[in-house]
């Protein structure tokens, strides 16, 4: 579906071939948190925030820890961030679209880490040259 607004996102969203997520969501009632060791095909990223591929519905407004693995990349990244909005998968490959936010980057609490955000500016820039260097 072909949005025909007028664009609201300041961040360049890449797509990294091969990246997976996996994700820890936080439930009010339940303080043990942990890592559902399923990943799940990412569709894109950018420094706000992250497309996913899920079977299970998550639903909007869920805090939610991701685990995003990039190929090639030593360790993961480690990011908390809230589930803006869902839909259904139109190829059906997964069931659910899961589109996340992320939380600030800086030092008080519930913040991500600064050094996140220079991790994805360096592959918004690997990716984005990789990409314009196919096209030209």
């Amino acid at each position: 579906m072909e949005y025909k607004g007028t664009e609201r996102r300041t961040c360049k969203r890449i797509e990294i071939p091969g990246a997976t997520v996996s994700c820890k969501k936080r439930y009010f009632f339940f303080s043990k948190k942990k890592y559902v060791e399923e990943y799940h095909p990412v569709i894109e990223i950018s420094r706000g925030g992250i497309r996913f591929l899920e079977q299970k519905l998550i639903t909007a407004t869920t805090k939610i820890t991701l685990k995003i693995s990039i190929p090639e990349e030593t360790s993961p990244l480690i990011i908390k961030g809230r589930v803006r909005w869902t839909s259904l998968n139109p190829t059906m490959s997964y069931k659910y679209q899961i589109g996340v936010q992320f939380n600030p980057y800086g030092k008080k609490k519930g913040d991500n880490h600064p050094e996140i955000l220079e991790r994805i500016t360096a592959l918004e820039q690997k990716f984005l040259a990789n990409n314009n260097s196919k096209t030209h």
